[in-house]
């Protein structure tokens, strides 16, 4: 096993990948930032190095300054965890050129995926099912373009190929609007993703998000590790999330579990993965696939037994999967809830210092954070301060375990969206385990009136 990892990343998943290495008796170099140097898992790690100022441009997003780290501190790998570098092929490739071990997918693996046209391509040749559209990218041709929309049929959504967080989108209704739209977000996602290409799919009214979990060796081996509900979201960014989605069926989930998994090995891919889809009428569309670990891989941890990470880094150094799809089971339900520091319902963030900070505990509860009291949350990065999970036997026990975990929190000194996540948790829509990708925006429409 590797003797030392560096951990490209900060927050709660620098702490998490850090008590994964831990666990496996692997030494720890953190890189932080000026503004990080009181960080936990700074203050936790074998070693740390501060890679520059506050800026992510300086210092998480600086490729030779993270590279230089793992060559001063001898590390033999390096871990992105989620956002930041994490998807950047080139970083991948750089590390592995530097003679570093990437944990995560080869770099031609996540040009392939990273790019939503040539992603949608390849899983339609490998048989996983995708959402109604344009053939690749939209042509320059104004007539052909109206003619792919017409055989789609309205509504359509206009998408950059290159485009991610929720940017470079747009809707459109009628045929007047087409062109002039396709026009907007070509010049949006080159000035965003320095990418001009844009594709067009169908626009479903109100679908659910749902993606599965994966995980896949270099030896051709892969597994499902089921589902998560993610249609909780307000501007394309995910509120909270559960494992397994209400109303699947364990027929519906093994068949499109499987497919993903002979995906996985038909692309040779390297890791843990998710393949995102959107789900209406009891069919799934594919829309992407994030090339890393996704923030709410607690809730699949919860009701599978499986540590995501460690098996990340095991499948790094070259390991087989120890596990088969046969190994796998599904047992209760588990509920994550993002608990960011920012106003509950305007979404503004709320940086500064935490005067007092109170998490819960009890049965099936679970807290993974960087945070603690008279911690200062930086301005400069995102507004998460911690995820709290919740599991039950059942859909109604982790609800009810998740209302009595977030009446116990307490964070005083700055705002958090605690306040919000009370609120859905006792809402009658989510209790059904009924709502769409626009249920919390439609609701929080009705807060702002």
């Amino acid at each position: 096993m590797f003797d030392k990892i560096l951990i490209a990343n900060r927050g709660e998943i620098a702490l998490r990948i850090q008590r994964a290495c831990r666990e496996l008796g692997i030494k720890t170099v953190a890189v932080h930032s000026e503004a990080d140097k009181e960080a936990k898992y700074v203050k936790l790690a074998d070693e740390s190095v501060c890679i520059g100022p506050a800026a992510s441009s300086q210092s998480y997003l600086n490729i030779p300054a993270v590279i230089s780290a793992a060559e001063v501190t001898d590390a033999e790998a390096i871990h992105p965890g989620y956002g930041f570098l994490s998807e950047n092929a080139d970083f991948a490739e750089r590390v592995e050129e530097s003679g570093f071990v990437f944990i995560g997918p080869r770099a031609e693996t996540i040009r392939l995926m990273g790019d939503k046209v040539s992603a949608k391509d390849t899983m339609k040749k490998a048989g996983v099912p995708c959402v109604p559209g344009s053939d690749g990218a939209l042509p320059d041709d104004p007539e052909e373009i109206v003619r792919i929309a017409k055989s789609i049929g309205y509504p359509v959504i206009i998408k950059a190929a290159g485009g991610g967080g929720g940017r470079g989108m747009r809707v459109v209704h009628t045929e007047a609007a087409l062109i002039s739209s396709v026009n907007m977000t070509k010049a949006e996602a080159q000035a965003a993703f320095g990418n001009p290409v844009v594709y067009m799919e169908k626009f479903l009214e109100q679908p659910r998000h749902i993606e599965i979990q994966i995980l896949s060796d270099q030896h051709g081996n892969a597994i499902y590790l089921g589902e998560r509900d993610c249609s909780m979201q307000r501007r394309h960014q995910k509120v909270l999330e559960e494992a397994p989605a209400p109303g699947i069926s364990t027929r519906l989930r093994d068949k499109i579990g499987q497919r993903c998994a002979d995906a996985c090995k038909r692309i040779n891919y390297r890791g843990a993965g998710t393949f995102e889809f959107l789900y209406e009428n009891n069919e799934f569309y594919f829309i992407e696939m994030n090339t890393r670990v996704q923030v709410e891989h607690p809730v699949t941890e919860m009701i599978t037994g499986v540590d995501i990470v460690q098996e990340q880094i095991r499948v790094a150094y070259g390991e087989k999967l120890r596990l088969r799809q046969k190994d796998i089971q599904f047992r209760g339900h588990a509920i994550e809830c993002r608990i960011n520091a920012e106003d509950p319902y305007t979404f503004v963030p709320s940086p500064g210092r935490i005067t007092t900070f109170h998490m819960p505990g009890g049965p099936g509860i679970r807290v993974d954070t960087h945070a603690y009291q008279n911690y200062m949350v930086p301005p400069h990065y995102d507004s998460m301060i911690g995820k709290l999970i919740a599991y039950g036997d059942t859909r109604d026990q982790a609800i009810a375990r998740m209302n009595i975990a977030l009446s116990e929190m307490v964070v005083e000194g700055i705002k958090t969206n605690v306040a919000l996540h009370r609120d859905l948790m006792n809402d009658a829509a989510f209790q059904l385990g009924e709502t769409s990708i626009h249920y919390l925006e439609n609701k929080l429409g009705i807060h702002t009136k």
